[in-house]
């Protein structure tokens, strides 16, 4: 079993952490502020950003994604040699707090995040899909896909070794090659605020239908 990092505070760190945990991985929680988040229980332990990070053998990137370029830029020595796996979305949200635009238009938070940490894997997965489909695949009528972006191979193969831990079956996870890859994922998120108006706050996720 994995030593895992997890970046961040809210309802994708909270099911992240307590699912992994579950699985058996010593999860450890990192966030900005002293206070521990009170959904941590049990096993799951917590520390700022910097210890969290340095701590774990793997790291997920839970933050904000509009911050998360910023934040994780700070944290370049205790990533280094680290795999780093991106969940987040970075996008300007309208006054409605909906995702508006991209961050990064011509770009990606993945492909960012990599030219920031030259030294750490980057990989990118889940990002296109409600929180709790990320940790209970199962419970949508019609199998979803988990893609994954990603420069480096091993990195990759540990990250989709996590995703079965969480649920997620061989055939559901889509390896789409590099990490410029993650664009395409990314740019679904535009279309959240409208699927979230016609079907309300529902799980959902983006298939790959063959």
């Amino acid at each position: 079993m994995s030593s895992i990092a997890i970046l961040g505070a809210g309802r994708v760190a909270s099911a992240l952490a307590t699912a992994l945990a579950a699985a058996g991985h010593s999860v450890i929680v990192g966030t900005r502020s002293p206070a521990v988040p009170d959904w941590l229980t049990g096993a799951i332990t917590h520390a700022d950003l910097p210890e969290a990070a340095a701590s774990a053998d793997i790291v997920i990137n839970a933050t904000p994604g509009e911050t998360s370029l910023e934040l994780l830029s700070g944290l370049r020595s205790e990533l280094t040699g680290r795999i780093l796996i991106d969940v987040s979305n970075a996008v300007e949200r309208g006054r409605d707090g909906l995702p508006g635009t991209l961050t990064y238009p011509n770009s990606s938070l993945a492909e960012k995040l990599q030219e920031a940490l030259p030294d750490t894997k980057v990989v990118k997965t889940l990002n296109t899909m409600l929180f709790t489909v990320m940790t209970a695949p199962q419970i949508l009528s019609t199998p979803a896909t988990a893609f994954v972006s990603g420069d480096d191979a091993d990195a990759k193969a540990t990250t989709i070794g996590l995703l079965a831990d969480l649920g997620w079956t061989a055939d559901a996870v889509l390896d789409l090659g590099g990490i410029r890859t993650a664009r395409g994922p990314e740019a679904m998120i535009l279309f959240v605020p409208d699927l979230l108006a016609a079907r309300g706050f529902a799980p959902f996720a983006i298939t790959v239908a063959a």
